[in-house]
This record gives C-alpha cells, sequence and structure tokens, in this order.
C-alpha cells in the first residue's frame, strides 16, 4: 500500500468511528438535564443497556412504541463523574450507555431486551461495528433480581436457538451509577444527519433494526 493509499484507509476509518467524531460546535444546543425535564417523566420505567455507540443505541430505543425518552451517558465503569474524552481511554471501564424511560403499560422489559440484542452484534467483545474498545462493549444492566433473571433467561433462549453464530459475550451487569452525558451528544443522530459517522452507520444500523422489528415501531 502506497503512502496516499494508506492515507485515504486512515480517513476512512476515522469517518467510521464514532470516538473520532466527537466534536463540540455540533448543532446539538440541549443539555443532558434540558432533555430529561422538557418532558414529565414522572411515572415512567426505566431501563439501562450498553450496546456500542451511544448515538446509535438512543435512536433504536427511541424509535420503539413505548419509549418516552433514552438519554446517552456512562454506566459500568470506577470512577466518578466519566468524560467522554476519559472513557475513550478505556481506563474507567465505563461503557456508552443510554437510559431508556419507557411506559411499562405499552412496552414491557422484555420487548426492550428484545430491541436491545435485536439492534446489535452481541457476539464481539469489546466491539461494536467499527468502534473498538471496553467503551462499546455490549451490557444488559439489571436493577433488580426479576431483571437479572429476565436477562439471563433471554440469553439462554437466544443460545438456544442459534439466532447468532459466536457465543453471545453480553455482560449482564447491576446498575450501580447513570452518569448523564455531555450536552452535545444527546439526540445526536437526529440533529446530525449529515454527520459521517451517522450516515455510515448510525443511520443504516437504525434502518436495519426498523426493517427486523416493524412491529415494535412509533
Amino acid at each position: 500500500m502506497n503512502f496516499k493509499n494508506l492515507l485515504l484507509f486512515l480517513a476512512i476509518i476515522c469517518l467510521s468511528s464514532c470516538t473520532a467524531q466527537n466534536n463540540k460546535s455540533t448543532t446539538s444546543t440541549k443539555s443532558p438535564q434540558q432533555k430529561t425535564t422538557n418532558k414529565n417523566l414522572d411515572g415512567y420505567s426505566k431501563a439501562y443497556f450498553a450496546a456500542g455507540c451511544f448515538w446509535c443505541v438512543e435512536a433504536v430505543f427511541e424509535s420503539v412504541e413505548g419509549v418516552h425518552e433514552a438519554v446517552s451517558g456512562y454506566a459500568g465503569g470506577t470512577s466518578k463523574n466519566p468524560t467522554y474524552e476519559i472513557i475513550g481511554t478505556g481506563k474507567t471501564r465505563h461503557a456508552e450507555a443510554v437510559e431508556v424511560y419507557y411506559d411499562a403499560d405499552v412496552v414491557s422489559f422484555a420487548t426492550l431486551l428484545k430491541v436491545f440484542f435485536g439492534s446489535q452484534d452481541p457476539t464481539t467483545p469489546n466491539r461494536q461495528g467499527p468502534d473498538a474498545g471496553p467503551q462499546y462493549r455490549s451490557i444488559a444492566f439489571y436493577q433488580n433480581a426479576d431483571e437479572k433473571q429476565l436477562i439471563e433467561n433471554y440469553i439462554k433462549e437466544l443460545e438456544e436457538g442459534k439466532v447468532f453464530n459466536d457465543p453471545i459475550v453480553t455482560e449482564v451487569s447491576p446498575l450501580t451509577t447513570f452518569y448523564i452525558a455531555e450536552d452535545y451528544h444527546q439526540d445526536y443522530e437526529k440533529l446530525n444527519p449529515n454527520n459521517p459517522y451517522v450516515q455510515r452507520i448510525s443511520i443504516p444500523r437504525l434502518k436495519r433494526f426498523q426493517a427486523k422489528f416493524p412491529e415494535l415501531l412509533k
């Protein structure tokens, strides 16, 4: 590979990476606090998932009937008040995650698990698509024993049904603390449709999910 082709290859990799798109001068002006408090979230149940770049995961869950809001953030790590730059090093063990506010009378936690596993590849450790590192690992967080049992049962069902060719490596972890991500990450896919990563990765991922589960959409 000559030098010119090498530069082109590296440019494509950069444009296909969620981490490489860290740009605070995006069109998003909402703060994460505004995003949650602008809507009345009283009475909604909450669930927490990590499945790669949170821009993609947030958009997937917000397309589901019964989901009122999804907030991008960080969970599963060890340090307090993590930032996007810090979790990108992989040293804190935080994963990009989403906090899902949902109407339990409309969509169940079990259905959210279907969304979670059906919109990602849960067989790739520390990776989702072009994004690699522990911050992109797959995690299903539980808040009580019932949720843990539902997650474990669903993983067993998927494995017995050989839905995936390789073993599922999704972590099943108790939720400790969820940290809301910086304001420019909230609604990123919706507010930045022309972003190269969004066009190449996020939107196609959302469309694949929507084509696979049309009955779950708003």
